[in-house]
């Protein structure tokens, strides 16, 4: 899994029947300092994370898992935010 902030939400008036009922969200990539890692992604929201909230996601095929569907076209899908973040360096 891996890190990120939630930097926007995406507005869609049609969806793929499998997301209706998700949230897109545009998220940020992070490492544990909270700096800025590559491009950013969009990501469908299975926790109800908000702007600015860090959060841990899921990519390729186990990005559909935390889904209530069987498959869907999502390539990343946000598992749980952020509490605290303890690092040694």
């Amino acid at each position: 899994m891996i890190l990120a902030r939630v930097i926007g939400t995406i507005w869609a008036t049609r969806k793929y029947e499998t997301v209706k009922g998700y949230k897109l969200q545009f998220i940020q990539p992070v490492d544990a300092k909270l700096n800025e890692v590559g491009d950013p992604v969009v990501a469908v929201d299975t926790i109800g994370a908000g702007p600015g909230e860090i959060v841990f996601y899921a990519t390729s095929s186990e990005s559909v898992i935390a889904m209530d569907v069987d498959m869907a076209p999502v390539d990343a899908s946000i598992v749980g935010i952020v509490d605290s973040i303890n690092s040694k360096n």
